[in-house]
């Protein structure tokens, strides 16, 4: 099906309508570390990403924006704005696009409503020619929306956010916006993506499993969404998310490429509906917000650890920063968020402390057995 969307632009890529669809990825480095970030945007591009993010959260990570924009000059780049939506008039004159999370805004400056948030997001996108993204994630909705529905439907408050900042934006008489419903489980994802699409088939959609984890099955939860949707002319942009050394950054890019490649060709590895049988490991990208390079390698060590209890059905959560850990762990049977010198371990919504990161992997297996132990005597 041909995609219907409006056209935006974001530096010299343009999404929607006709155009084809654009590959983006997200540096993994702090974005203070100027050397590494540009070493990122440039390996980023050459894989041929055509929109790259950085998270700013502080003035210091602004100034640091200001160099590399100088050194890679002709990089189409996001801000990812997280917990200090106000920097947008520092960061809009070195990007092309501002991107942020209404579940975010919801929480800053309590005080003031979110329309004057927003208002004040699209007067800076206005006047620097910036695109913007309304990019809603199932683990960060606002309260309000999540309490007006059963505990077991995540989907229904995405759209309502998504839904009510569209309304939001098109009542300020700005229309260079797209919008990103995104989930760790790849179901969701089509199912939010799907609805969405019927009720606002004008604006265009950037796609993405998030918290995909590591290859190869963040690749296959990836695909199975992607297939699903762009076959129904759903999606303009995507992103690949996978937990990544830092040098690998650029396979997110080419993973996407071929995803496409394979749709336009009609090569499809999905199923009707994605069914996770045994242990599954949801792991966020390595992205710029991670507080603690360790934690990609604690992703891997995870995956290893678990190998012996592989057929059951358990999920384990390894988030990498304050900014989405602590909400989306909380689905989990076990999740763990990553901060600089510890890791905090939940059991679904429970804290049960935190813990170095030469403690953490020792303790996961207690409770991982215990799960088990449990699990296995409610069966017998």
């Amino acid at each position: 099906m041909k995609r219907t969307t409006r056209e935006i632009r974001i530096g010299n890529v343009r999404i929607g309508g006709t155009n084809p669809i654009a590959v983006q990825s997200m540096a993994a480095t702090r974005t203070q570390d100027i050397a590494a970030t540009i070493r990122q945007v440039e390996l980023l591009e050459i894989a041929g990403a055509d929109i790259i993010r950085i998270a700013v959260d502080n003035p210091k990570d602004v100034e640091a924006l200001a160099h590399i924009r100088t050194a890679r000059p002709n990089a189409n780049l996001v801000i990812d704005l997280q917990e200090n939506y106000r920097l947008a008039e520092k960061v809009a004159p070195y990007v092309q696009k501002l991107r942020y999370n209404p579940g975010h805004l919801y929480h800053l400056e309590r005080e003031k409503p979110v329309f004057e948030k927003v208002r004040y997001l699209v007067e800076v996108a206005r006047a620097h020619g910036c695109a913007m993204r309304i990019g809603v994630n199932a683990g960060s909705v606002d309260p309000e929306k999540v309490s007006q529905y059963s505990k077991d439907d995540s989907i229904s408050p995405m759209l309502d956010s998504a839904l009510e900042h569209c309304l939001m934006l098109d009542e300020l008489g700005f229309d260079q916006y797209c919008v990103s419903l995104k989930d760790s489980d790849p179901n969701k994802v089509i199912d939010s993506n799907i609805r969405f699409a019927e009720a606002r088939p004008d604006v265009p959609l950037h796609l993405g499993v998030t918290e995909a984890g590591m290859p190869p099955d963040g690749v296959i939860k990836t695909r199975i969404a992607f297939e699903q949707l762009i076959t129904r002319g759903i999606g303009d942009t995507i992103r690949v998310s996978l937990t990544l050394p830092f040098e690998n950054k650029g396979d997110e890019v080419t993973v996407g490429r071929q995803i496409l490649d394979d749709i336009e060709h009609g090569r499809f590895r999905s199923v009707p509906r994605f069914e996770h049988k045994g242990m599954n490991i949801i792991s966020c990208p390595s992205c710029s917000r991670v507080e603690n390079e360790k934690f990609i390698e604690l992703a891997q060590d995870v995956k290893q650890m678990t190998e012996y209890a592989k057929d059951h059905d358990i999920t384990i959560a390894v988030m990498g920063c304050r900014v989405n850990g602590p909400g989306e762990t909380d689905d989990a049977d076990l999740g763990m968020w990553c901060a600089p010198s510890y890791v905090n371990l939940k059991r679904g919504e429970e804290s049960l402390g935190h813990f170095t990161y030469d403690e953490i992997l020792g303790r996961l297996r207690m409770e991982l057995d215990k799960l088990i132990e449990e699990k296995t005597a409610t069966v017998a």
